[in-house]
């Protein structure tokens, strides 16, 4: 017969008993570090796992070069040692809080060379309601270029042409990209239309383009009238655009930006007329330039000046040396157009510098935006400030 085995309470209370001779053969922590009993780390010693935690316990706290340590004796909560230390403007494993724009010099030219061709219809339709026909002639060509340019540079932003195409398959009048790709498809043909009807004088006067020839002044007067309808919205629609992103130093400028690029647009507008009309043919010109100049320096001023925190990158670095230039060259251009209305030499000096005035400025707003963020400090901030008045105002209503 086989042997009878043991109960299974037997072998429970042999195992325990096995642990517990084992824990008094362990050698204390003793020689390790002192005092690990009860009384001085406050965890009880019974066994040898409560002496293991205890030995744990004690070098958390004494070793002075760890993390959870007492930093300058500070005590949150009474008793409570300070282990996390505060926070600061860092980014998340290496990468911004924000993703910085991916576009590049050639959506900060397309800014540019839009407003360029806005400003240039509106200079246009000056010239053709007041009779003046280089004014009217030196618009619409450059127009049409700035037009052609700005195609090339949003295409290559785009990266394929079809793009473009399919952004006219929904007109969204809450998105600034959808009304912006309407707005270049009504304004391109009509802008067109016009520089195209400046070369009907050289067509024959007789035959199928004789007849060509005699319709297109016609046409090019309604297609100049429609163009320069639609510029204000080409003019404005990109500051809507940028002020419509997550961009902290942008969104936070919206009422500004738009201000910003109507002016750039006529202060433009205005460098090509003075730079192509005689002194004489000039007067629209002029008052456009005073026109756009005031915009465009109250609306600088007021991003550099009113968004707090967030006009820093305005002012810091290339974004701040390209709007000092800027400002300095739309009040020279301003006042040379005013100051030379005799001289031809002085009138074309002062339509250079608008025209690098507001290409200057576009810039330096561009890269004023992409500085906000890529900087954390430009998100953190602002949102703790109003999350701090959104309760400060609840407290005060309570």
């Amino acid at each position: 017969m086989s042997p009878q085995r043991p109960e299974v309470g037997e072998i429970f209370r042999r195992f325990r008993d096995r642990l517990a001779a084992d824990g008094r053969d362990r050698p204390t922590a003793s020689t390790e570090l002192p005092a690990t009993n009860g009384e001085n780390t406050g965890l009880p010693a019974a066994n040898g796992a409560g002496t293991s935690s205890a030995v744990g316990q004690q070098r958390r706290t004494a070793e002075p070069g760890r993390r959870g340590g007492r930093r300058g004796g500070g005590r949150r909560g009474g008793s409570e040692e300070l282990r996390v230390p505060e926070a600061t403007f860092t980014s998340y494993y290496g990468r911004p809080i924000l993703k910085a724009p991916v576009w590049k010099w050639d959506i900060a030219a397309y800014l540019f060379t839009g407003g360029l061709a806005a400003g240039s219809s509106l200079l246009a339709a000056g010239g053709q309601l007041t009779g003046r026909p280089t004014l009217r002639r030196a618009g619409r060509v450059t127009a049409l270029a700035a037009v052609s340019a700005s195609a090339v540079f949003l295409v290559k932003d785009l990266g394929r042409p079809a793009r473009f195409h399919h952004m006219l398959r929904v007109a969204k009048p809450t998105s600034p990209m959808s009304m912006g790709t309407w707005i270049l498809t009504a304004y391109g043909p009509a802008a067109g239309v016009a520089a195209i009807a400046e070369a009907a004088g050289r067509l024959p006067r007789h035959g199928r383009l004789g007849l060509v020839g005699r319709a297109l002044p016609s046409v090019g007067h309604a297609a100049g009238l429609l163009a320069a309808g639609t510029a204000p919205a080409l003019a404005t629609y990109t500051g809507v655009l940028l002020a419509d992103t997550a961009v902290p130093s942008w969104h936070e400028a919206y009422p500004e930006l738009p201000v910003i690029f109507a002016g750039s647009a006529l202060a433009s507008g205005a460098g090509v007329g003075l730079l192509a009309a005689p002194p004489a043919e000039a007067g629209p010109a002029r008052r456009m330039a005073v026109a756009g100049a005031a915009l465009e320096l109250y609306g600088t001023h007021r991003v550099e000046t009113r968004l707090g925190l967030l006009s820093e990158p305005y002012r810091l670095g290339r974004p701040g040396r390209l709007l000092r230039v800027g400002r300095l060259l739309t009040v020279s251009g301003v006042a040379g157009a005013l100051l030379g209305r005799r001289s031809r030499l002085v009138g074309a000096l002062s339509g250079a510098a608008l025209l690098a005035a507001s290409a200057v400025t576009r810039f330096g707003i561009f890269y004023g935006g992409v500085a906000s963020a890529r900087d954390p400090r430009y998100t953190v901030v602002p949102q703790r400030e109003r999350v701090n008045a959104r309760r400060t105002g609840g407290g005060s209503g309570g």
